[in-house]
């Protein structure tokens, strides 16, 4: 690749440390893309030790220190992209703040990384990781007629109402997102993935991936509901063909399976006989 072409190929990667975030760089990596990843500590062995190893990375990667409520953070980082793949966001369902822990960070990291990319005019597309929560949450209980789209919108006051902060932090998020990248015409597309599971590239579990791990850890006690799972490899290989496709444009629901948690039970008995799990739900 000559000098030109590597100039011509340079993105971003918010929260590149994450769990989809990592695979978003693995992917970008492979198709060599040169790799600027954000996170609040790039000295941090735990956060950059299986980037530093992917394929490409002693030549390609690029980390850089960022923070999401730190106006202006990433306007140094995002200049001279031709894409930015927004995904850091708080992943949190027990929090003592939600305003400081989740709705905060989500919704003004959010707008900060959006205000640094309206400055950047080389920046073709902005594709920013949702959730199938700013999708399917709503006040009237889905039936099995329902057919959920990308048309969708949860109620905020629903979410509100029912303390479902981490779900309404996504909401406010990506309404905001929207309204921004419309008035300052920045080419947006959304990603919005169900419960995300699937290989590890980090060292740490993440909270979608302890979902599974509840069931094998000896949960006595499970929801009765259905879970949208999505393989994080299927989700990272969305954002990147989202912004590859000139055609993506709004929002892309990402969902391998809708299971029934008892469903899920037992693919994980069939799977693993010698695992000492609940008999039934």
């Amino acid at each position: 690749m000559s000098t030109s072409e590597e100039k011509q190929k340079v993105v971003c990667v918010t929260g590149g440390a994450g769990y989809i975030a990592s695979w978003v760089v693995k992917l970008l990596l492979q198709r060599g893309y040169t790799v600027k990843a954000t996170m609040r500590d790039p000295n941090d062995p735990k956060k950059t030790e299986h980037l530093l190893a992917l394929e490409g990375a002693k030549e390609r990667l690029q980390l850089f220190k960022a923070d999401l409520l730190e106006e202006g953070s990433f306007d140094s980082v995002v200049n001279g992209c031709i894409g930015v793949f927004h995904t850091a966001s708080p992943v949190l369902l027990s929090v003592a703040d939600p305003q400081a822990e989740l709705i905060d960070p989500a919704l003004k990291g959010t707008l900060n990384v959006l205000r640094s990319c309206a400055k950047v005019s080389s920046i073709k597309r902005v594709v920013v990781t949702s959730s199938i929560a700013t999708v399917s949450y709503i006040a009237k209980p889905l039936t099995s007629g329902d057919l959920v789209d990308e048309t969708w919108f949860s109620d905020p006051e629903f979410c509100e109402k029912s303390k479902l902060w981490y779900v309404l932090s996504k909401i406010l998020a990506e309404k905001a997102e929207w309204e921004l990248a419309k008035e300052n015409e920045i080419d947006l597309v959304t990603i919005n993935p169900g419960i995300v599971i699937g290989p590890l590239l980090q060292p740490t579990v993440n909270l979608s991936v302890e979902v599974i791990l509840n069931f094998v850890n000896g949960a006595q006690t499970f929801p009765n509901e259905c879970y949208c799972f999505a393989d994080v490899r299927d989700v990272a290989n969305a954002h990147v063909l989202a912004f590859e496709n000139p055609s993506a444009c709004g929002r892309y629901c990402v969902v391998g399976e809708v299971i029934h948690c008892h469903d899920a039970l037992k693919i994980l008995q069939n799977l693993y006989p010698t695992l000492h799990l609940p008999d039934n739900l």
